[in-house]
């Protein structure tokens, strides 16, 4: 069976890369295919264009201790490796505003390359630390994920799709979304947050249940 998956997510977000790879390993397990759409969401547009230092950032947002920095990222490295993805967290990893990532994304979906560019953009900014709000980081992204490197340029400079995005941002908040990831089964069935591997079998079944019952 195949699934259509809206995933409403942001670059800097690593509960979108755990809840996209369990979700892919539980479609394998249960033998379904899932064609993924990604839509945007910015955790923190306001953020500086110089960015922040991660571990301040998730004190002042969240009230996080170091101890709890430490845990949180010692788990995510943990599971991530789990999935073959490296989590790479320094102590002067930075947080960055993604609004130009998110354009990135949208020029990326028109050319059907949105997937490739989604998991270079997580692997640049999680595994290697790159800058993913400075556009010549982008367009490097944009070029290891096979996409033209010239248009990209274009795209990154000259905010090409700003308006587009903000709109896409203002159509998922005016329905409610407020965290990521939040993903939509056939645009119908919305689930939020990462769900693990037996989470995300557990909702395809019911899906399935579901579908089975209306074509009886």
């Amino acid at each position: 069976m195949e699934f259509r998956v809206d995933i409403i997510s942001d670059v800097v977000c690593p509960w979108c890369v755990l809840g996209y790879h369990q979700l892919a390993h539980a479609l394998k397990k249960e033998g379904h295919r899932g064609e993924v759409f990604w839509h945007p969401f910015e955790l923190n547009p306001d953020m500086p264009a110089e960015g922040e230092n991660l571990r301040d950032h998730l004190k002042q947002k969240y009230g996080s201790s170091d101890e709890d920095s430490d845990a949180a990222r010692d788990m995510l490295t943990e599971v991530g490796a789990e999935f073959g993805f490296e989590f790479n967290f320094k102590k002067d990893s930075r947080i960055y505003n993604t609004f130009k990532a998110h354009q990135l994304m949208h020029w990326a979906g028109e050319k059907g390359r949105a997937q490739p560019l989604k998991m270079a953009l997580f692997a640049a900014y999680f595994s290697d630390g790159m800058d993913i709000s400075d556009p010549e980081v982008l367009v490097g992204v944009a070029r290891a994920a096979k996409l033209d490197a010239g248009e990209a340029r274009a795209v990154v400079w000259e905010n090409r799709y700003a308006s587009m995005v903000r709109e896409k941002e203002r159509f998922w908040h005016a329905r409610g979304i407020t965290g990521v990831p939040t993903m939509i089964f056939n645009s119908k069935h919305l689930v939020t947050g990462a769900q693990g591997v037996d989470g995300y079998v557990q909702v395809l079944r019911a899906i399935t249940r579901e579908m089975e019952m209306d074509q009886a």
